[in-house]
């Protein structure tokens, strides 16, 4: 090895040859690197069965094993492994492709075997890129800085969206040493400048990607090109599928999530970001789409209620990711300089009070803007730095701030007012440094004061930290976490403090405004609040009671039908519709007779009405279902012997039967006679069975006057007519002789009827003269 204080790409190295030699190649030469295999990354198992969480120890243990082999390596093996080994950029980049993010589900461990693993690569992973990223480990190791910066960027060591990725996965909790990192880079290469330039075009079109799929069009698009005649026929946010829905929406959160995780950590890039209109397009982008997703996410039907609950997290939480980062570019664009005192103030604020009038058209941005940074308190902290700041011009600004709430129908919380205005003042009158952080932090409102960095034997957090959640705003609000949010802070704050209890964490929690980083910096270093230090440290947490439902007290007339949506977890959608049942004519609704199946039972008792049942001698009549007790029977007249005391006698005891004259009688003819004997004793016979019975069967009684009807045509020798049958089968199966037989008869007498023979009858008037040729 050559002599020390020399840089590693100036070094030599002896190395023995292929039969036994020393040679002599450069310290970063591909003979001498190591061979070994990398393998990928997978993510953890998300079911948990016992084979999927075995299969995916053992392959984090290989990685953890080669990771730690890399970096136990010395300062010129281990840059010959990273610059000539292709397998170790592929286990990186697919680490960073498919590590688990904050708001995936997979980022609950579901084992604490998983998850230890899981941490133990990502401390590997972190460090890995850590050293890959210092060009100077001590005095005798390290580059020379325009060779680090041309090995780095033409080995695709480091990329923008690698850059990015790091910043969402370790950016919590390791701010410093990421943003001492990228600095590095950036600084050693300045071509990747040129990059994020060509980047912040791209991240502009994924924005213009979403509009276009919801079917929306932003300001810019429609004046610089014309729309399409098919645009009307574009699927919607409500219209087009779940799955393109659910894409976007996972497409959304994590463009904005990294976006703000790398403004915030390296806030160099800001002016990357402006240079290119980004403020204008993403407020933009805010005021047409955010309504429309948020609308499709409301009113669709979803089947899976945890899935709704679940895009709609992560729709809020890309609003919330696209507010912070707006302000992210105006304190670092804007807000830094003057507070800095750095020249051109008046240029600073004149940029800043511009934004704020581009903001006021676009309401519903303003109004969320508005509610987590007060637009007031920024125009208030620059009357003080800027005090030639016209005053009508503020007055417009902060006007426009209320109309735009009463525009959205939203109420203004009434305590937006802070008190960390005569902190800023103070600051400002003090000196104008950088020191006055103070005012700063107390402006941006989402940072804390303090980062920790690791300690030598503290896990490095990212991955299963990665949930941004909601801090103080400036209004001095405390926004409230709950559910799949809270669950994950617990769970991380209890991954480096297991002895805790989950009590004093949420209490902890609610002190300092859900940053579980604060709480874990004060818990560590005993600076907890007074009424903090007081609880027990292993307070359990609290059983919430539940409140009865409000649908249990709930009564209508439709309750507990089969549409109940509010008592039935699912519902036959078979059966609704809107507007007219597809696949159902009108010749299928009149041939469905199941009404009448349905009916038949019903008036069947009515079919057949005896007023008298003959009992034989010997039974009795429980035989015939009869019972000698008739509640409606009227027995009034029982014991009274009417028209017994009549003149005529017993007349009307004794009369004879009713008989119809021989002269009234219809039918003449003897064959009627006959019918009618027939019929007479048919009926006689009938009726020895059913005694008055005064309504018969009308089905029975055509199928009577069918026979009859048939018997006398056959008596007569009438054979009905053949009903022709010209229309035959379908083309192509052939015709019966029937079919042809009727074809030819109505071709030879079609001109006899209707209107057809006009031309004979013509021919016939000319011939007789009646008619001049």
């Amino acid at each position: 090895m050559a002599c020390a204080r020399v840089p590693l790409d100036e070094q030599q190295a002896t190395e023995p040859g292929p039969l036994g030699k020393e040679r002599t190649l450069p310290a970063l030469h591909p003979d001498r690197t190591e061979e070994r295999c990398f393998v990928p990354y997978k993510p953890p198992p998300e079911d948990g069965s016992p084979a999927d969480v075995e299969e995916f120890l053992e392959h984090a243990r290989f990685i953890t094993e080669d990771l730690e082999w890399l970096l136990a390596l010395p300062h010129d093996k281990f840059w010959c492994q990273v610059v000539f080994d292709e397998s170790l950029q592929r286990c990186l980049d697919s680490y960073l492709r498919h590590a688990p993010r904050g708001l995936d589900l997979s980022t609950l461990p579901s084992s604490p075997a998983v998850a230890d693993m899981q941490r133990s690569i990502h401390k590997a992973v972190f460090l890995t890129f850590l050293r890959m990223a210092t060009h100077k480990e001590s005095k005798e190791h390290f580059f020379t800085p325009a060779v680090f910066g041309e090995i780095i960027y033409e080995n695709f060591l480091f990329d923008i969206p690698k850059i990015l990725d790091l910043c969402v996965l370790f950016g919590k909790g390791n701010g410093q040493l990421l943003h001492k990192m990228i600095e590095n880079i950036f600084t050693q290469q300045p071509s990747y400048y040129n990059d994020l330039d060509e980047t912040v075009a791209t991240v502009l079109q994924v924005f213009d990607t979403v509009l276009q799929k919801c079917g929306l069009q932003c300001e810019g698009a429609t004046a610089a090109e014309p729309m399409k005649l098919n645009a009307h026929k574009k699927p919607t946010a409500m219209t087009m599928s779940q799955q393109e829905l659910l894409d976007i929406i996972l497409y959304l959160c994590d463009s904005t999530t990294t976006i703000n995780a790398f403004l915030d950590i390296f806030p160099a890039a800001c002016t990357s970001f402006q240079s290119h209109s980004f403020l204008s397009s993403l407020t933009s982008f805010y005021e047409t789409g955010v309504p429309d997703l948020e609308k499709a996410i409301r009113k669709r039907n979803f089947d899976d209620k945890s899935l709704q609950e679940d895009l709609w997290k992560r729709l809020s939480h890309s609003c919330r990711k696209m507010v912070e980062t707006v302000h992210l570019l105006l304190h670092h664009t804007c807000l830094q300089p003057i507070l800095e005192g750095r020249e051109n103030m008046q240029t600073f604020a004149e940029e800043l009070l511009q934004y704020f009038t581009s903001f006021l058209p676009e309401k519903r941005f303003l109004t969320d803007y508005d509610e987590q940074f007060p637009v007031a308190d920024d125009i208030s902290l620059l009357q003080q730095a800027v005090p030639v700041i016209d005053e009508t011009r503020t007055s417009y600004l902060l006007q426009g701030v209320e109309s735009a709430w009463d525009s959205v129908g939203r109420r203004k919380p009434q305590n937006q007012t802070r008190t960390s205005q005569a902190q800023a003042s103070a600051s400002l009158s003090a000196n104008r440094e950088p020191a006055a952080g103070a005012a700063a932090s107390s402006l941006a409102g989402s940072k804390p004061q303090e980062v920790r960095e690791p300690a030598e034997g503290e896990s490095t957090r990212g991955a299963e930290a990665m949930l941004d959640v909601p801090q103080r705003g400036n209004n001095g609000a405390v926004c409230s976490v709950i559910g799949a949010e809270l669950e994950s802070l617990l769970s991380c704050i209890r991954d480096l403090l297991p002895d805790l209890g989950e009590g004093f964490l949420l209490e902890c929690l609610k002190e300092y405004n859900y940053n579980s980083e604060l709480v874990i910096n004060n818990i560590l270093e005993d600076r907890l609040a007074p009424n903090l230090a007081k609880l027990d440290r292993a307070m359990p947490r609290p059983v919430k009671e539940e409140l009865p439902a409000v649908l249990n007290n709930r009564s209508n007339v439709f309750d507990g039908d089969e549409f109940d949506v509010f008592r039935r977890e699912q519902v036959d959608m078979s059966r609704v519709w809107k507007g007219r049942r597809k696949g159902e004519n009108v010749r299928e609704m009149l041939n469905d007779k199941r009404h009448v199946a349905e009916q038949k039972a019903r008036y069947h008792t009515y079919e057949t009405v005896v007023d008298e049942v003959i009992v034989e001698p010997g039974e009795s009549a429980a035989a015939y279902e009869l019972d000698d007790y008739d509640d409606e029977y009227d027995d009034t007249y029982d014991m009274n012997q009417v028209g017994a005391n009549d003149l005529d006698g017993d007349s009307l005891l004794t009369r004879r039967p009713f008989t119809v004259p021989q002269v009234l009688r219809k039918g003449n003819k003897e064959e009627d006679e006959e019918d009618d004997e027939d019929d007479q004793e048919e009926d006689a016979s009938k009726s020895a069975v059913n005694r008055d019975q005064f309504v018969q069967d009308p089905a029975v009684l055509r199928e009577r006057a069918e026979a009859r009807r048939a018997a006398m045509q056959q008596r007569k020798g009438f054979r009905p007519e053949r009903s022709s049958n010209v229309a035959g089968r379908p083309k192509g199966q052939g015709q019966t002789t029937e079919t042809l037989q009727d074809r030819r008869k109505k071709e030879t007498n079609k001109s006899r009827v209707a209107n057809h023979n006009r031309r004979s009858m013509a021919d016939r008037k000319r011939n007789k003269g009646m008619i001049p040729s």
